[in-house]
């Protein structure tokens, strides 16, 4: 049995997490942690990562960035590997990131999703069919009308496994409305909308002469990114120090 310490464990993904592994037959939330300890949970909950004394194999962390830090110290004293899903981490942690996973298994992705990621592994393959063929690239992404930034990072990194596989060639467009001119056949363009309550949709579309190759994943809620988290922790598990990604757990 693989025992997993919930890192920011009664926040929404903490709690969505929890519930997920509840269903698992070879993984269980051995202990938690969160600043707020006043939800009762099947597992016990300490408020500071230091408190924590239990025996776990993976820490799961869905904290805030302001966390991370000394989760990361407190990992690489205890040798325990982190699948980190903290999101808006400075240039400074991100170094600090990178410096955990010498010594560390440390698994981070741009989004949590299996379907994503293994979108992302499928495009690589078809951008290389399809773009020396002159078919012209373009992704489009919807949000929720309380998401700050665009486009995505999640599009972006669609994006940027396309254009890795095309030797970085591609220059990415986010507003045609600026310049009165034809397309560029090395562009990608990136396009947000954002509205209602929409979780997560991306959309890749491949266009050439006379048809059209379209790719999308639609996420319904966020419990998406919290199975991708668990598989996650299941794969971590006993693998060396470095630093890992979603792309990792998805072999085939």
């Amino acid at each position: 049995m693989i025992k997993v310490m919930m890192h920011g464990c009664n926040g929404k993904m903490g709690q969505m997490i929890s519930g997920l592994i509840q269903t698992e037959d070879e993984i269980e939330i051995a202990a938690g942690v969160d600043a707020y300890t006043g939800r009762a949970n099947e597992y016990p909950v300490f408020g500071h990562i230091r408190d924590c004394h239990r025996e776990v194999d993976v820490v799961i962390d869905f904290s805030n960035a302001g966390a991370v830090d000394e989760m990361l110290d407190y990992c690489v004293e205890k040798r325990l590997p982190v699948v980190l899903c903290t999101t808006g981490l400075s240039e400074e942690q991100l170094e600090h990131v990178r410096e955990a996973s010498e010594k560390i298994p440390v698994l981070k992705s741009a989004n949590m999703s299996m379907g994503i990621n293994l979108l992302m592994k499928l495009l690589k393959d078809v951008a290389k069919v399809m773009a020396p063929a002159g078919y012209d690239i373009e992704l489009v992404e919807r949000h929720h009308n309380q998401k700050l930034d665009a486009p995505s990072g999640t599009a972006l990194a669609l994006a940027d496994s396309m254009n890795d596989a095309l030797d970085r060639e591609y220059t990415y467009i986010y507003d045609r409305s600026q310049d009165r001119k034809k397309r560029g056949q090395k562009e990608m363009g990136i396009s947000a909308v954002r509205g209602g309550t929409i979780v997560g949709e991306h959309e890749v579309i491949f266009a050439g002469i006379d048809e059209v190759i379209e790719f999308k994943h639609t996420a319904y809620s966020r419990s998406v990114f919290g199975k991708g988290a668990v598989e996650a922790a299941k794969f971590l598990k006993g693998k060396p120090a470095g630093m890992y990604d979603m792309g990792d757990v998805i072999q085939f």
